[in-house]
């Protein structure tokens, strides 16, 4: 379910009023996930989530030759978002079915993404801030060392504030790697704020919760971070950001869920709608106004 933007404001919620929804959902096109598209579909409904948001890695248009190896190539998306639409007329009535992708900061490539999700009527964009410029430098923030941590909180920064997405996901991916310090504090309370002054919600990730249980190591979702999130009154989606069917299993929806409500973090299940047309006349204004100040003055 996608709300107005203008409309979405942070609101006290029955927990009986929530609905189970999931926006964060990959295909076998990325190269690192498993199942078709129907078996995700089939798996949510066998456990109870009433919408499942497609939101597969997004494709770019390289300006190099570079073949990405953890994203579907630009090529298939046309399959990927016919199989959507299908399997969302298919089941219509049982689950609610979104197109979405889950896009990173890449600078110079964001006015493409803006034409390309109008042109393609993408429902919505998440926000995995997996690499530094593009992946065609290699530099991953789930890998890097301590001294690239401000690198990634001002990526994040600089992101949110295109306005393009609907929430952030794994806010802390740099824990992967790294342990917390007191340090990174600043940090993340900088990303916690402007997402609480923005209303955008921020993604408690189970598929992280999943690898904290197999290897007894908190990276992310991080308790820490949870806690600042809380004290700055951001609000919370469960994002399974699953890459198998099974990821889907509600035990690990609940599990989620049930850390959120004792971490007193206010948790939705709907996520604002961004008007992509609208940002994109905003953009074409802003890039004119120089050109129409310079005639006025002559």
């Amino acid at each position: 379910m996608i709300t107005n933007t203008q409309n979405h404001k942070p609101v006290a919620r029955d927990k009986a009023a929530l609905i189970q929804a999931n926006y964060h959902t990959h295909t076998r096109r990325c190269l690192h996930a498993g199942g078709t598209d129907e078996e995700y579909v089939k798996e949510a409904i066998r456990n109870g989530y009433e919408v499942l948001g497609f939101s597969d890695h997004c494709p770019w248009k390289y300006a190099t030759d570079y073949v990405p190896k953890m994203r579907m190539r630009l090529e298939q998306f046309d399959d990927y978002q016919s199989s959507i639409l299908a399997l969302k007329k298919k089941y219509e009535g049982r689950i609610e079915i979104l197109l979405g992708l889950e896009a990173e900061y890449f600078p110079q490539y964001m006015d493409w993404l803006l034409d390309f999700v109008i042109e393609k009527q993408v429902d919505y964009l998440i926000f995995g801030c997996h690499y530094h410029q593009s992946d065609e430098t290699g530099r991953y923030f789930g890998r890097i060392a301590r001294d690239g941590f401000d690198t990634y909180i001002q990526a994040v920064m600089d992101g949110l504030e295109t306005g393009m997405y609907s929430y952030l996901a794994h806010p802390e991916l740099p824990l992967r790697s790294l342990d917390w310090d007191d340090g990174m504090t600043e940090g993340f309370t900088r990303i916690c704020r402007y997402c609480a002054a923005h209303d955008i919600p921020l993604e408690y990730n189970v598929l992280g919760l999943q690898l904290a249980r197999r290897t007894g190591r908190e990276g992310y979702p991080h308790h820490r971070f949870w806690k600042i999130a809380g004290e700055c009154g951001c609000r919370a989606i469960i994002g399974m950001d699953a890459h198998h069917p099974k990821d889907l299993r509600v035990s690990l929806y609940r599990a989620a869920r049930r850390i959120l409500e004792e971490a007193g973090v206010t948790l939705v299940h709907e996520i604002p709608r961004v008007d992509f047309k609208g940002l994109r006349a905003k953009r074409t204004a802003a890039a004119q106004t120089p050109e129409i100040l310079h005639k006025n003055e002559d």
